[in-house]
């Protein structure tokens, strides 16, 4: 929007203060007004300083107002602006000798409207963070809430305390270059004039060392805020890694970006008025000046806090990921993958400025065998505001890929780590550079795990799991050179994420108390159980030759592929050992059955049992082999359970699958997905009649009545 624009949409207060500004007619308001579009596209800094640029323009303002004379006469505007048009151009013709004076002129004016903007923004900011809290707003956020506009607040006072300093140094300087071109005065007059001086001088110095005082407060309020900030980012950074491997957390930054933002915008705007300082200074100073003597240290704290705020402020938003991987962090040789970052404190003025360069393995690890990259596509990108929903500045990154260097590392260590267990890290590097302050800006992923085929996303996927559920320095690309053991909770929780983030259905209490007996055998409590990195991942569970993550992750594919609707609706109990299977079946009504995963299938198997009374009322619990992909993908596993028949003696076929466990009906539990056609016409009856109809050895009677 144009700057006009802008100041004609500002609240009574500013809008009185643009009155102000333009009350003597030096430039006349009428003339800002009318050729608004026109003065600001002109470059009247060069003008100001460019003699030959300073000519044109002047000749060209003159042009201009001939034309808006011409439009009032054309339109038959009010002969009053017609006339004012004409005295507004007599005016300009005195600086016919010296246009870049009058170039300068409009310079200042156009300078002073854009404090006035800024200021407005800042009453904006403190309005806005002093909204009533939310309802689910913590006493945390309240308090950096309180905060944030005390520090607003504060820069708002200091702006009203420049201007009054400003008429105090003016009238003090007025009325020192008076007295020194005074001819005879007497001693009487002159002695008085030195006690006023004086005063003046006294009050000035009092007012000069107030608002330093006050700028040592605003940086230590600034400073307290930056630390809370800071944590808030490690938190976030921290969620972000929970989120990586499935939690359901809040990783939005458009909070911390307001936050990052108004620091900032605060610390600029005490750099403005320390810019303010010099041009005071250069104007009036004397002996013990706090502007000449205090000035430096406040200076260099305040681009020290800047350059603190800024270097934390640069983030990696979303990890990189491949579009149809297992999740983000693992990525492939010669496939693509996009990876974002973010700049949390949002500066317009620098959209599109700020080149962001991407690099991998900056401070590559020193180990033998340990393997280089290039990145192949464009590592390099302007961070800019189109390309994030929410307005931030982010540079999207997207279309890269991954080439392995012919030589690997030549390193003097070698910590014998597989490919799945080699870390790496790609870096982002910007430079920040406005109002004079230049900082160079770094952000670096979460470490990634990089395969060369897809049969190593499995294992590559649970390094990344055991890395973010266990590591909180994300820069330690040796973490499994000596990884920490996992207590049982810890692991519980990332299981239950794996099912919650892939089905929308996460694992109860009984499901996971389960799996941790797979895991530790059976035990009263599990809260001091323990699990390194090899049991999880390298070493095959006992009497099989597969690993528990192995096993695991199979039988969460094949519910995600096949199983997903029947998990959801809690349809499969699936985390039940066989003995605990039994106990629960005998207990039931005939027919009862029960959805159990398969403990002895590698990649992911699912069976159904149940029970059946003998002639003596004895309950006997029946299985069926497990069903694996092979079958699950030729028919719906709530097709088989639908089908399901036993031939009896005299051919009767009989399905015996009655009540869903505890108690559903089968048709209630699984009708909603049955196909529309059954028997001969069912799409899936080659199926049914070569795998679904069983015969049976074993004579079945009626069960006794419960």
């Amino acid at each position: 929007m144009a700057q006009w624009e802008s100041l004609q949409q500002l609240d009574v207060l500013h809008l009185q203060r643009l009155d102000d500004l333009y009350i003597q007619e030096v430039f006349p308001m009428d003339v800002r007004c009318y050729l608004a579009p026109w003065i600001e596209s002109q470059d009247w800094t060069r003008a100001s300083q460019d003699h030959s640029v300073a000519s044109i323009l002047f000749q060209a303002l003159l042009e201009n107002l001939d034309n808006q004379h011409s439009r009032f006469v054309q339109e038959g505007e009010s002969f009053l602006m017609q006339r004012n048009f004409r005295r507004f151009k007599q005016n300009f013709q005195k600086y016919q000798e010296q246009p870049w004076a009058l170039a300068s002129i409009i310079l200042w004016f156009l300078g002073k409207e854009l404090e006035i903007l800024q200021s407005a923004q800042l009453a904006e900011q403190v309005q806005m963070l002093q909204v009533q809290p939310s309802p689910g707003e913590t006493d945390n956020h309240r308090n950096i809430k309180r905060k944030m506009a005390d520090l607003a607040r504060s820069v708002q006072d200091m702006e009203q305390s420049i201007r009054a300093l400003e008429e105090q140094q003016d009238e003090f300087d007025f009325k020192y270059k008076t007295q020194s071109m005074e001819g005879n005065i007497t001693e009487e007059e002159q002695t008085t004039q030195t006690k006023i001086l004086q005063y003046l001088l006294n009050r000035l110095d009092i007012s000069r060392k107030t608002l330093f005082s006050g700028m040592s407060k605003l940086l230590d309020a600034a400073e307290e805020l930056i630390a809370v900030l800071g944590e808030d980012l490690t938190e976030w950074q921290r969620r972000q890694q929970k989120s990586c491997i499935g939690a359901p957390v809040d990783t939005c930054l458009n909070q911390l970006e307001s936050r990052f933002t108004a620091v900032a915008h605060c610390l600029f705007q005490l750099s403005k008025f320390l810019r303010k300082v010099d041009e005071l200074l250069e104007k009036v100073t004397y002996e013990r000046d706090p502007f000449r003597t205090l000035k430096p240290a406040l200076q260099d704290r305040m681009e020290l806090l800047l350059t603190i705020l800024l270097k934390s402020s640069f983030v990696v938003e979303s990890q990189p990921s491949m579009p149809q991987g297992k999740g983000p962090l693992v990525l492939r040789t010669n496939v693509q993958f996009s990876v974002r970052t973010r700049l949390l404190v949002k500066v317009p003025e620098l959209n599109h400025a700020m080149k962001v360069k991407m690099l991998i393995d900056k401070d590559a690890v020193q180990v033998k065998g340990y393997r280089r990259f290039n990145i192949l596509g464009n590592n390099s990108k302007a961070l800019n505001m189109a390309e994030s929903t929410s307005g931030g500045m982010v540079a999207d990154f997207r279309h890269l890929t991954l080439k392995e260097q012919k030589c690997g590392g030549k390193g003097i260590n070698d910590l014998s780590l597989s490919v799945t267990e080699e870390l790496h890290l790609i870096y982002f590097e910007t430079v920040f550079e406005l109002h004079g302050l230049s900082v160079t800006l770094e952000a670096s992923t979460l470490p990634v795990v990089i395969i060369s085929n897809s049969s190593q996303q499995q294992t590559a996927w649970a390094s990344v799991l055991w890395f973010n559920m266990l590591c909180t320095d994300p820069k330690n690309v040796k973490f499994f050179a000596s990884s920490p053991v996992a207590s049982w909770s810890q692991l519980a929780e990332v299981l239950s994420w794996q099912f919650l983030s892939t089905t929308q259905k996460g694992l109860d209490d009984t499901q996971l108390d389960m799996i941790a007996q797979k895991l530790f055998g059976k035990q009263q409590s599990y809260t001091n159980s323990r699990i390194p990195w090899g049991r999880f991942s390298k070493e095959n569970l006992p009497n099989m030759n597969f690993t528990f993550w192995t096993w695991f992750d199979g039988i969460l594919v094949l519910v995600k592929t096949y199983l997903e609707n029947l998990w959801k609706d809690g349809c499969i109990m699936g985390f039940v050992s066989k003995s605990r299977e039994k106990t629960l079946l005998k207990k039931k009504q005939s027919g009862t059955f029960m959805l159990r995963f398969s403990e002895s299938i590698k990649n992911g198997g699912i069976t159904f049992s149940w029970v059946e009374y003998s002639m003596d009322g004895m309950p006997n619990v029946r299985s069926v082999t497990p069903f694996t992909k092979d079958d699950l993908s030729q028919i719906p596993f709530s097709e088989i359970i639908r089908n399901y028949q036993i031939l009896e003696v005299g051919n009767v076929p009989e399905n015996p699958l009655k009540f869903l466990y505890p108690n559903t009906p089968k048709d209630e539990a699984f009708g909603k997905y049955y196909s529309e056609k059954s028997g001969a016409d069912s799409p899936y009856a080659k199926y049914i009649r070569t795998k679904l109809i069983i015969v049976s050895k074993d004579l079945r009677r009626p069960a006794p009545p419960l």
